[in-house]
């Protein structure tokens, strides 16, 4: 409940503080008094966005402050304990609006968001302005009120969840599909490239290696003259060089039993000869492997010639030429990979579409059936508000769509974040007449009723503690003003309400009356709130409601009757 607002330098308000009660506060004064500049100042500190010019001519800053009590129960008392505040003795929130435009929050003395104080005064008060009738007649607000009264927020939350998950996952098949079917084209060709490769079976550096064995082949029979040459000279003929070594070496063993110099000498020739015919071995074995067929040159041809070609194919050398291969395979492999990804995210995307499928159809009918329910309470509060021969309905509407990307149940009804549906209210003022949407039909009186009846429907499953009205008497008079004014009296029984009016008919109801007026001190206009405590104060305002400046002991008497027939 609001229990205190006080307002500093704010637009034509000097400084008022007012203290509120339970039940049903009537403020009431003269046109431009300030009136709607209270309730802006209670909007701003529900966490409506702040404007510079909003702060009084020639003062630094304009200063809000409400104090509210709180139930623990209350979401306002969980989103504190969440943030580690205090809630036990109440919650006191502050705005300082700068003339620069800036704006300070305070949360019980701690400085704040703007994010954090909507959180917390989410559920304190419902404003209802002139500004929210003409909300009353945009098509797009009528669902978020059905699921106010139906209490399907959370199921239409699950079903945005659910909306959010599925759009991402229907783009990214889209975009895997398109390249899918771009590697389809180019498959073939990567293939056959790969294949090409494959098959050639390069090794590393195999051109350089075929290179030199290129040459020996060409020089095979140079280098087998060569080598058969060193083994005649050193082993085969008649005095070659192994035996004359050996003769050599005997001369010098024979004399180094006496001459050890000569003996190592010997030695050394000895070992020389070993050296040789580990060499005749090396040499015949190395002639075994000279390879003196000419197919083999060729063969080493073609294949330097295969390899060559496949080099300039692929980027001039070896190295880019295994670079592209091992590009395009995995192009290969990714694009054989596309399917499987594919297939896989549709079997995910399957899940969640059977899922926002059943929720969107669980929360249809949730929606229609409290839809009657809504059109049937509206319907009894209108009759409360002398409307009772106009008929108020909650239509459905889906919209079809054959387009993929759009998500849809299996008859091809589009699923929006919200839902499937599509609502709108509508109204049949008189017997005979066909509904038609609010805003093609409701005058201001109608449509003041109609939101007060609205708000008394839905107030009932609130958790709002506080009501406010503004301009809830728009077009209306007489005998429709009474029944306004008790209407405001029953929802003042189940919440605070607070009500701004210009009708006596409506203020004879209230628990409470503040009187709001003007006055000029030193110069300067500025705002001022009384409360109303006694009989006699209230019979002289709801007089001056009645008559006007001129109040005569005739309204005097008048506002005392209805005074007293609206608490009998």
């Amino acid at each position: 409940m609001l229990s205190a607002l006080a307002i500093k330098n704010f637009a034509i308000i000097e400084d008022i503080r007012i203290e509120f009660n339970a039940g049903l506060s009537i403020l009431t004064g003269e046109t431009g008094a300030g009136k709607s500049i209270i309730i802006e100042a209670v909007n701003l500190l529900l966490g409506s966005r702040a404007s510079a010019d909003l702060v009084r001519t020639g003062k630094e800053s304009a200063e809000l402050e409400a104090f509210f009590e709180i139930d623990e129960d209350s979401h306002a008392a969980r989103v504190m304990k969440d943030q580690g505040m205090e809630w036990e003795d109440g919650l006191i929130i502050r705005r300082v609006i700068s003339s620069s435009g800036k704006s300070r929050v305070y949360i019980n003395s701690r400085q704040s968001t703007l994010d954090l104080l909507k959180q917390v005064t989410v559920n304190l008060a419902g404003i209802s302005s002139q500004h929210a009738h003409q909300g009353l007649l945009k098509e797009e607000n009528h669902l978020d009120i059905l699921d106010e009264f139906a209490n399907t927020l959370d199921l239409r939350k699950e079903v945005a969840t659910l909306h959010k998950k599925i759009q991402p996952l229907k783009k990214e098949i889209q975009a895997l599909e398109t390249r899918k079917e771009a590697a389809e084209k180019e498959q073939a060709l990567l293939q056959f490239q790969v294949d090409e490769i494959e098959a050639a079976d390069i090794q590393p550096d195999e051109d350089e290696t075929l290179a030199r064995k290129r040459e020996r082949l060409q020089n095979a029979s140079q280098i087998f003259e060569t080598v058969n040459g060193a083994i005649h000279e050193i082993y085969d003929r008649e005095g070659a060089l192994l035996e004359r070594i050996s003769s050599l070496s005997d001369r010098f063993r024979r004399y180094g039993a006496s001459d050890g110099q000569l003996k190592k000498l010997g030695d050394r020739l000895d070992a020389v000869s070993f050296d040789l015919q580990d060499m005749i071995s090396d040499l015949r074995h190395y002639t075994d492997t000279i390879d003196l067929d000419p197919e083999s040159l060729e063969i080493v041809d073609q294949r330097l010639d295969l390899i060559s070609k496949l080099k300039r194919k692929y980027g001039g050398s070896l190295e880019s030429l295994f670079e592209q291969y091992h590009a395009m395979s995995a192009d290969l492999e990714e694009n054989l990979g596309l399917g499987k990804k594919i297939r896989r995210l549709e079997k995910e995307l399957s899940g969640l579409e059977s899922d926002i499928r059943q929720k969107a159809k669980a929360l249809s009918m949730r929606r229609k059936k409290e839809g009657i329910a809504l059109s049937r309470l509206a319907q009894a509060e209108l009759g409360a508000l002398e409307m009772g021969r106009a008929r108020f309905e909650v239509a459905f509407s889906t919209l079809a769509s054959d387009n993929p990307a759009d998500i849809t149940t299996r008859d091809n009804e589009k699923i929006f974040p919200t839902g499937m549906d599509r609502v709108g209210f509508l109204l049949s003022p008189n017997p005979g007449e066909t509904p038609k949407p609010l805003a093609k039909i409701a005058s201001g009186g109608e449509l003041s009723r109609i939101v007060l009846a609205l708000k008394a429907v839905l107030s009932k499953g609130q958790s709002l503690e506080t009501l406010v009205f503004d301009e809830v008497d728009s077009g209306i008079g007489g005998a429709t003003s009474e029944k306004v004014g008790l209407k405001l009296r029953e929802l003042g029984d189940l919440h605070q309400v607070i009500c701004i009016t210009h009708l006596a008919q409506i203020a004879r109801y209230g628990a409470h009356q503040y009187r709001i007026f003007k006055q000029v001190v030193k110069d300067r206009t500025a705002t001022s709130i009384i409360p109303l405590s006694s009989e006699d104060e209230r019979v002289e305002e709801i007089a001056r409601m009645i008559g006007g400046r001129e109040i005569t002991e005739a309204t005097r008497t008048h506002a005392r009757e209805l005074l007293h027939t609206a608490s009998a």
